[in-house]
């Protein structure tokens, strides 16, 4: 990198410097800089390539960025966030999106890695298996000045390991629906002082996520057409007979 563009992506990433050691500090730049250019899928070897760093004898330092340097991935969640909603939505209810992915995956040494469903090649008749990392997002949707359109921006992304990945590690397993909880609470903890309103599939559509972030923020969620809808049942009294009821 030149020294104006370095200058500049350091006055720009500012906000995040103290999540950093000064040594991950300066291969982070080189990281982002090579994302910003890089065409195509942008894994570290092509941000080093963009970056003229393509035979560089420390490549390796730039993976180590990754998945070995000391930097919380919680607090710059969190500066992005503040960021994104300060800039983007400085009034109003907050917007926020929740949907799950897969990031294809193949390796014996991938141990979050699990067998899923493919949501894009299966249909009602057809059944297609897909090896690969569950990546459950939480998007703040907004729209942005540049365009008329809703824009999803990724503010927290977590990792949801297969239940054979739990079970070898002796880890307790939790679904989709219980890390969707974990990372809503999450949010309105940061966002304190702001009326949210979380956007998911009908995959979220199930009573423990709805009763954990009812008394925090607002859920919307598609049912089943065949969805029956009861109020809570009565109190039993010491007159009351028979077994609990279950619907009201």
């Amino acid at each position: 990198m030149d020294r104006s563009a370095s200058e500049s992506l350091r006055q720009w990433l500012q906000a995040w410097r103290t999540c950093f050691t000064a040594p991950s500090w300066e291969h982070v730049l080189v990281l982002v800089m090579g994302a910003l250019l890089a065409p195509g899928k942008r894994t570290v070897s092509s941000c080093l390539r963009m970056t003229g760093r393509a035979e560089a004898s420390n490549f390796a330092t730039y993976h180590q960025i990754l998945n070995r340097a000391r930097w919380s991935s919680r607090a710059v969640a969190r500066c992005l966030l503040g960021m994104v909603v300060e800039r983007l939505v400085p009034s109003g209810p907050v917007v926020i999106g929740m949907d799950d992915t897969i990031e294809r995956r193949w390796g014996r040494r991938i141990s979050a890695r699990g067998i899923y469903r493919d949501p894009v090649r299966s249909s009602h008749g057809h059944f297609v298996k897909a090896s690969g990392l569950s990546w459950l997002s939480f998007m703040v949707l907004t729209p942005v000045p540049w365009t008329s359109l809703i824009k999803a921006l990724p503010v927290l992304t977590l990792l949801a390991p297969s239940e054979r990945s739990n079970r070898q590690r002796g880890a307790r397993h939790k679904l989709l629906t219980d890390w969707a909880r974990q990372g809503a609470l999450q949010l309105c903890r940061w966002l304190s002082a702001r009326q949210i309103i979380f956007v998911g599939d009908s995959s979220f559509a199930v009573h423990e996520l709805a009763h954990a972030v009812t008394r925090h923020a607002t859920l919307i969620s598609r049912l089943r057409l065949d969805a029956s809808l009861f109020t809570p049942p009565a109190k039993r009294t010491s007159r009351t007979m028979g077994r609990p009821a279950q619907k009201g």
